[in-house]
């Protein structure tokens, strides 16, 4: 698939068929997300890898708004940044979840993220417990590692409608 396919198919999809995905299509991938670039090479992101529908079902409850979609995905990946390694993990982080996206797409999945880092639990508890929190309570999330969100993945079950025109123009600032 071409670069400007991925990019024009590239959607945030809530809604996913029941059909598990491969294990040889995870790996692909999880290997292209780890090949993204880094800050000064220094590879601080892993990934938390969950295909079990009973555990994507309860990420779905990390926070009161935002995740429930994840309920019917067949596949979530929670993408961490290693903090011992460089002050820039969530840049990092961040640049894995878009080739996580991208890989998605290439391999014919949807995909959408839900961003933990720093987001409370509940709303209405900006104080009580964080979403990277109730995670750590039942997944195998290294102590020296920090979430940074969650990428949902599967079958689309789900037909969007097409994207509004664009304001590309609008959001350039050109200096001749």
């Amino acid at each position: 698939m071409e670069f400007k396919e991925l990019i024009e198919k590239r959607r945030s999809i809530r809604k996913f068929s029941e059909r598990a995905v491969p294990r040889e299509v995870v790996d692909r991938i999880l290997h292209e997300t780890l090949s993204a670039p880094s800050a000064r090479n220094t590879r601080t992101t892993r990934l938390v890898v969950v295909d079990d529908p009973a555990l994507v079902a309860r990420m779905a409850d990390m926070r009161d708004y935002g995740s429930a979609f994840m309920k019917g995905a067949p596949l979530a990946i929670v993408v961490l940044g290693d903090t011992t390694k460089s002050d820039l993990w969530r840049e990092n982080a961040a640049i894995s979840a878009t080739i996580l996206q991208l890989a998605c797409v290439d391999e014919g999945l949807a995909s959408c993220w839900v961003h933990i880092d720093g987001r409370p639990r509940r709303k209405d508890e900006p104080g009580g417990e964080t979403a990277a929190g109730y995670l750590r309570s039942f997944l195998p999330i290294p102590a020296d590692c920090q979430p940074l969100c969650a990428v949902a993945a599967g079958y689309s079950d789900f037909t969007p409608a097409p994207l509004p025109g664009s304001d590309d123009d609008a959001r350039i600032i050109r200096l001749e």
